[in-house]
């Protein structure tokens, strides 16, 4: 992509009316445009980061065992009604509006009421089991205060598996393989080293939930942890019970703020009930099919990468993530600088690497402050001194490493 053809400019200016760090940056770099609190549109450069980061949400859950689909966000009224979650008291934050008909619908949650019936379409047996389908689609909650950028929004794209078990024990095992999954998600994303599994309130479904909580002042979430044993409990539930039963005391706990970025959760039978989802098992017996649920804001992670991974210059995107490997720019206007870095240009990408090429007409300085603020991993400089010494000047964005290279040895450093 060359930047000269990208309708998405920078800005120097910090928006106004935006007091999180990661929707200021966004903004900025143009990667997304605030339409008001809590919702937000992905420019191209953003989309691109978005849709990495689902891309790794993906991958992973496709090795578990997920099956992905896609369901629609409205909803219907009478199967929220059958489970009680049409009522405004037992959910606060439903969207709600009306067909043409006058027929009431929601603007979905979550999506047990609208998978359920689906599974029991087509789930006829007990060797059908276990399954997870999963998608990742935009969720609208209809949240009384949304400040917090990316992470907090009215609307949001979420993925949401949901598995259907046999039995207890089928259940525990794939409720297992989902932990170690989310755990390679975010270590695959760069906040691996703090982000920790966290014991919260499992409702009225099962005793604990387990909630995936990133280290983090700007985080509304307080939580006790315990860095050496990588665990950790959420207030709401701290109590010298947990302590105990979790074998761990108090002293060894630190009290941190964190950001919620996913969660896992056993549903029971609460929605196969009301459906009547069941199955026969090899002895005969009718089994209703045992649920979990597991949920990761795909754009609230994408707000908590880059409230946490910046600095004073601007994002600093992991490289499986950034919307580019490298950002190469050619300074001054010499068309022997425009054909070196057009050259560049064609071989990095017959490489296989992915280029955001800033071939404008502007001041160097503006295109090293842009570079800095898009937070891409690799900057090549394409210039009239690099011309001279027949090399690239070769810089990473953490700024530590400063090179001059020939066009092999580049190559070499930015191929995958």
């Amino acid at each position: 992509m060359r930047l000269s053809q990208l309708f998405t400019k920078t800005s120097k200016n910090v928006p106004a009316d935006e007091t999180a760090r990661n929707a200021q940056l966004l903004i900025q770099a143009g990667l997304v445009h605030k339409e008001m609190a809590g919702v937000y549109s992905f420019l191209p450069l953003g989309l691109m980061v978005f849709n990495n980061i689902a891309s790794i949400v993906r991958e992973e859950m496709d090795a578990i065992g997920g099956q992905e689909l896609l369901m629609p966000a409205l909803q219907l009224k009478e199967r929220y009604e059958l489970t009680g979650r049409w009522d405004d008291t037992v959910v606060d934050n439903w969207f709600k509006t009306k067909l043409a008909n006058d027929t009431e619908v929601g603007l979905g949650f979550s999506h047990e009421e609208n998978l359920v019936p689906i599974v029991k379409n087509f789930v006829r047996s007990y060797k059908d089991l276990p399954i997870a389908p999963y998608q990742i689609q935009t969720k609208f909650r209809n949240e009384l205060r949304s400040k917090s950028g990316l992470m907090r929004g009215r609307e949001f794209v979420m993925k949401d598996m949901y598995s259907f078990c046999l039995n207890e024990e089928q259940h525990a095992e794939f409720y297992a393989k989902a932990k170690k999954a989310y755990a390679r998600v975010y270590e695959r994303l760069g906040i691996g080293d703090r982000t920790f599994m966290t014991f919260a309130s499992g409702g009225s479904f099962s005793k604990y939930s387990h909630e995936f909580q990133t280290l983090s002042e700007a985080g509304e979430d307080t939580i006790y942890l315990s860095r050496e044993k990588k665990i950790a409990v959420n207030k709401e539930v701290m109590s010298a019970d947990i302590l105990a039963e979790l074998q761990l005391t108090r002293g060894e706990l630190e009290e941190v703020r964190s950001i919620e970025v996913g969660n896992i959760f056993s549903l029971a039978t609460k929605f196969s009930k009301p459906f009547e989802l069941s199955v026969t098992d090899e002895n005969g017996e009718v089994r209703m099919l045992i649920m979990g649920c597991y949920g990761i804001g795909v754009s609230r992670v994408m707000g908590t990468i880059a409230e946490l991974l910046s600095d004073d210059k601007g994002l600093v995107w992991p490289e499986n993530i950034a919307p580019a490997r490298v950002y190469l720019a050619s300074l001054g206007e010499s068309a022997e600088v425009k054909e070196a870095a057009n050259k560049l240009y064609e071989i990095l990408q017959n490489h296989q690497v992915t280029v955001l090429y800033d071939d404008r007409d502007v001041r160097p300085g503006e295109k090293f402050a842009d570079a800095d603020l898009l937070g891409i991993p690799h900057r090549v400089i394409v210039s009239p001194k690099t011309l001279e010494s027949g090399k690239f000047e070769y810089k990473n964005r953490s700024g530590d490493i400063t090179e001059m290279l020939d066009e092999q040895k580049l190559v070499n450093r930015l191929a995958l």
